[in-house]
């Protein structure tokens, strides 16, 4: 990972350590949320003055607030604009509150961050947009983009890798070029729909590269067998065949469908079309098949508007299960003494929800208490 030497340097002059300015800028870049025992994994430190005193300089500064949340336990949130704007990331939506699934969400992808600092992350939206459209040549209608609608008086605005995946360039088979490696973090959904939700939107993407690594960061592997069929299905399969085919038959039978020729098909054949469906989502695809229906494009058309299947394209898949378990994030107060915070209660460090959690009815509970505050920032 490379940091800036003036990027650590405004966080410094802000009064902070280098390794408190180092923490605070991946916080930054990358999640926006954190738990005590995150900064203890990046330093090497141990549960006591350091952390108090990080606890007290944010705090004290107003560059970040410590709230419970249910569900997850107690989280600090980086949010002092002017702290963003120091390292030139005043817009980044990290710095804004956001829903719990979120927070859980970014705290396991900073886990990952914290444990592969060897990578050379595209930090923004421009680094990444940069890298494929400059340095590889890829159409940006490739990208995987979402649109936000603007005010009556205003275009829509195109935003692309709105999810903030950790993306990076992988170096490890030197002499040989970096591999770029794109992810999905699971921060312990009950199943694999937004997975393959997230697949389908990297499509367009996966069809132009010839060769990428594809990473599944999770808190738990229960999905980790799942999501492999899943890639393997989505991904792997329709970038080693001819896409131009399986466009003309999606075709094909979406008109069948549509003018309700049930009669005309098959159990796999309806099976085929559900995935195919799933695959050809998107204006591009809606816009072909209508302009094909009406004889507007022929299928000669059709295939001139995709490329050959690439002969040896690679798409490697692996899982990453990071090492910050929920409920481990309580297991290092047991080693201090209890009698040096009166009060605490082990589950404010805790990610995972105890059963009288699961009783309460707000989403956010705010710490009034002083004395209970103190307690559990950083022991």
């Amino acid at each position: 990972m490379k940091i800036a030497e003036h990027d650590i340097a405004a966080i410094k002059a802000l009064g902070y350590t280098a390794d408190e300015a180092r923490f605070l800028y991946i916080v930054a870049t990358h999640s926006g949320y954190f738990v005590p025992r995150q900064f203890l994994d990046l330093t090497g430190a141990s549960w006591g003055y350091r952390t108090d005193q990080l606890s007290k300089k944010l705090e004290s500064r107003g560059h970040a607030t410590w709230r419970e949340y249910q569900d997850t336990g107690g989280v600090y949130h980086l949010f002092s604009k002017k702290l963003y704007a120091e390292i030139g990331k005043e817009n980044l939506r990290n710095r804004r509150r956001h829903s719990v699934e979120f927070i859980r969400t970014r705290l396991v992808l900073l886990d990952f961050v914290i444990a592969n600092q060897q990578y050379d992350y595209l930090e923004t939206e421009e680094q990444k947009v940069g890298y494929f459209c400059k340095e590889l040549g890829l159409p940006k209608t490739s990208l995987p983009t979402k649109t936000y609608e603007g005010s009556s008086s205003c275009e829509p605005t195109l935003r692309y890798f709105v999810d903030k995946y950790p993306l990076f360039l992988d170096s490890s088979r030197a002499p040989f070029s970096p591999v770029v490696t794109l992810s999905y973090v699971d921060p312990g959904y009950p199943s694999v729909a937004g997975f393959a939700n997230h697949l389908n939107a990297y499509r367009p993407l996966f069809q132009e590269l010839n060769e990428f690594h594809f990473l599944l960061i999770s808190n738990s592997s229960v999905h980790f067998a799942d999501a492999e069929k899943c890639f393997s299905s989505v991904v792997k399969a329709p970038i080693s065949t001819e896409i131009a085919a399986d466009v003309l038959r999606y075709f094909r039978l979406r008109k069948a469908w549509d003018l309700k020729k049930y009669a005309l098909f098959s159990n796999n054949e309806i099976e085929w079309l559900n995935d195919a469906t799933r695959r050809f989502q998107g204006d591009r695809f809606d816009s072909l098949h209508a302009a094909w229906c009406s004889g507007k494009l022929t299928d000669d058309d059709v295939r001139r508007q995709f490329q050959a299947a690439t002969p040896n394209r690679k798409a490697g898949f692996q899982t990453f299960l990071v090492r910050g378990n929920r409920r481990d994030d309580g297991a290092a107060w047991k080693t201090l003494k209890r009698s040096s915070v009166p009060g605490f209660r082990s589950k404010d460090f805790a990610l995972q929800p105890l059963a009288e959690a699961n009783s309460r009815e707000t989403r956010e509970i705010p710490r009034d208490e002083k004395a209970r505050k103190d307690a559990a920032k950083f022991g």
